[in-house]
């Protein structure tokens, strides 16, 4: 490769270095907490998940946690450590994992629109959602006995998703760090953040007031995420809680542009999304993959008028709204060649791995070594046995193969399909993504891999697709154990605090869920976001389910060979040619990621956000920007989260304070 893609990772590489030493960060008065998180955050993210779309809260919930417990600390006379702040970070971002979540989309599917055209709604399995007719529906609760198989099944998939993750995750990136040295560029962005409280609470070691940016930086992100929430999100919440109808300065989700655009910019879904969050996840990332997906939009900008023109995207009408037509083009073209285009992508970083390897060995050859061994890992880091790994793995497979079998009366395709997917697939991809992961912070999917073995295992019917496949990227954990490491962190603090946190999360999850389901619809106008795109949703989620219905269905409408050999051939020889011509290897990512239907709502602002740190920012700071933005932005999602957490309280007191009688 090029110069160019060294340069712009190597500005990722050299943020921070691995610590000598590693220390236990779990204790009991972390436990606290979560139990805080869940008390008090967890329903806050669910009502702004609902209202605006947005996760902000659940970030913001990490660092008011740990910012709460610093300066209870500071006041007790003692200091807490680097590993006890990123447990502490850790256990708040895990209580807001939520796994029931799901049970309110679940619950509005089975009676979706959608599902009833499609004639899905009455093979929903039992474990999925109970029957449209049930009672829980018409009084709005989970605590029935019809959700019991349901409950069960979340349980069942949280325990051993949340082991396979952690341990097998855990394996990865032995492989890719230990063995086989990988950089692993995008890991210091999130430990960033961590540093710069670690910082603050640990004054008295800070020589003067130059070393201290990290807490000023965040405290500036966070007064923007303040000012900004206040207008963005405590208003509607406010007003939405008072009125019935939320009043918005900025439009939620978005503006939507394309009923007026429509005559010129034909097939065309445009809009803005005012959330300035964007522009700062712009300025965050790296520049080149913001500008490969900038073009990605311009592509299809001028692509879908001629398609338009040509007869391929023949459903659009003039006048349809931004959900309307990227529906219709997603039958008409898209749902295909985005299957080809992201079949390109995995291919490119497959390939990339492979040659990586090769000229490694190649390198090691001609100098006259052997390939490196792992010589052990760090001392003190809290390792275990490569062995175990190997079992848990195994045992996890196997279950969820066992489960799934069960539930779909041993079908011998469908077998034969979990057994592939779990003994084949996913220990491919998983380790594919862990070297990519640790080369250029990149993931990659086999796109549609577990819907197409599932069509073609011969199964009829809709239950086949909620069965829990032992399907997984566990690649994407070794970030987090990057992280982890370069914050010092011994690895049973996270393996303990997991084990902890499990009831905490269980509980708060489905009671928050039930509680907010009680309060109003959902969704209805209260909640701006689900009332605009759920539909959307269930109608793109209804093509994949129609497969299996074992007649003409919306999938065999969208499903074009044509279309998906030329979205692999485009995209591949895109990704070819990016890289003979020294192109950054994040501008290639976004540019062949891009050229699926891109939403410009998003990428826009944060088009922007690249724009102003790369050309302002950067230039006045160098290096230096690199470690600050990552640390504004988190100052900016605690901020948020702060504002908008007073509105959902207040909502919830005004809810179960003031009922109405009408």
């Amino acid at each position: 490769m090029s110069q160019k893609i060294d340069k712009e990772l190597e500005e990722f590489r050299q943020v921070m270095e691995v610590p000598s030493s590693f220390e236990d960060g779990f204790n009991w008065t972390s436990l606290l907490g979560a139990i805080f998180i869940a008390l008090l955050m967890v329903p806050g993210a669910i009502y702004m998940g609902l209202l605006a779309g947005i996760d902000s809260i659940g970030s913001a919930s990490q660092w008011v946690t740990v910012i709460l417990f610093i300066e209870v600390a500071k006041r007790a006379q003692k200091t807490l450590k680097k590993p006890e702040i990123f447990v502490l970070f850790f256990m708040a971002g895990a209580a807001m994992g939520m796994p029931f979540n799901g049970l309110l989309w679940n619950q509005f599917f089975v009676r979706s629109e959608a599902a009833i055209a499609n004639g899905i709604a009455d093979q929903l399995p039992i474990w999925f959602a109970p029957p449209a007719g049930s009672e829980s529906y018409t009084n709005r609760t989970f605590f029935h006995v019809d959700w019991l198989p349901v409950i069960g099944m979340v349980i069942f998939g949280t325990f051993f998703g949340q082991l396979a993750s952690m341990v097998l995750g855990y394996g990865l990136f032995r492989v890719a760090s230990d063995i086989e040295k990988l950089p692993f560029p995008m890991a210091p962005i999130g430990a960033q953040g961590i540093m710069a409280l670690a910082e603050d609470a640990d004054e008295k070691s800070v020589a003067n007031a130059e070393d201290k940016w990290r807490w000023r930086v965040f405290s500036i992100g966070g007064a923007i995420g303040l000012g900004f929430g206040m207008l963005y999100l405590l208003l509607p919440t406010l007003s939405g809680a008072l009125t019935g109808n939320p009043i918005q300065i900025f439009p939620i989700p978005f503006s939507d542009f394309t009923p007026r655009t429509g005559d010129y910019l034909k097939a065309v879904a445009t809009g803005m999304s005012w959330d300035l969050g964007n522009i700062i996840f712009g300025m965050v990332l790296p520049y080149f993959a913001m500008v490969g997906s900038f073009i990605g939009l311009i592509v299809t900008v001028v692509l879908n008028p001629v398609l338009e023109a040509g007869g391929i995207l023949k459903s659009w009408n003039a006048g349809d709204t931004t959900i309307t037509t990227l529906y219709k083009n997603n039958i008409d073209f898209y749902f295909s060649f985005q299957i080809g285009i992201a079949l390109a992508v995995a291919i490119g970083g497959i390939f990339q791995v492979i040659r990586t390897f090769q000229n490694r060995r190649a390198t090691s050859v001609a100098d006259g070594a052997r390939p490196a061994l792992d010589a052990g890992p760090p001392k003190g880091r809290g390792d275990i046995s490569p062995g175990f790994v190997v079992v848990v793995y195994f045992f996890v497979t196997i279950t969820y193969i066992l489960v799934s079998g069960w539930l779909i009366d041993w079908h011998r395709g469908v077998m034969a399909v979990l057994f592939f997917l779990g003994f084949v697939y996913t220990p491919l991809i998983s380790y594919v993504t862990a070297r990519l992961e640790g080369m250029v912070g990149q993931v990659v999917e086999v796109p549609f891999i577990r819907e197409a073995t599932l069509i073609m295992s011969g199964y009829q019917g809709v239950a086949v697709w909620f069965l829990p496949i032992p399907i997984a990227n566990y690649g994407q954990m070794c970030v987090f154990y990057k992280q982890c490491e370069l914050t010092g962190t011994r690895f049973t603090s996270i393996w303990k605090t997991q084990v902890v946190l499990f009831p905490i999360i269980l509980i708060s999850s489905i009671f928050f869920m039930n509680f907010i389901w009680s309060l109003n619809d959902i969704p209805s106008a209260v909640y701006p976001f689900a009332e605009e795109m759920w539909e959307l949703h269930a109608a793109n989620a209804c093509i994949m389910f129609t497969a299996t219905l074992g007649e003409f269905s919306i999938f065999e409408e969208a499903f074009n060979w044509l279309y998906i050999t030329i979205g692999t051939v485009f995209g591949g020889l895109l990704f070819w040619i990016m890289s003979v011509v020294g192109a950054p290897v994040m501008l290639t990512y976004g540019v062949v990621r891009g050229l699926g239907q891109t939403m410009p709502h998003a990428v826009i602002p944060q088009f922007i956000g690249a724009l102003i740190g790369r050309y302002y920012f950067q230039k006045r700071m160098g290096l230096k920007w690199r470690q600050y933005i990552p640390v504004v932005s988190a100052g900016f999602a605690c901020g948020m989260g702060l504002i908008t957490t007073v509105g959902v309280g207040i909502t919830f007191l005004s809810k179960a304070a003031l009922p109405l009688p009408f």
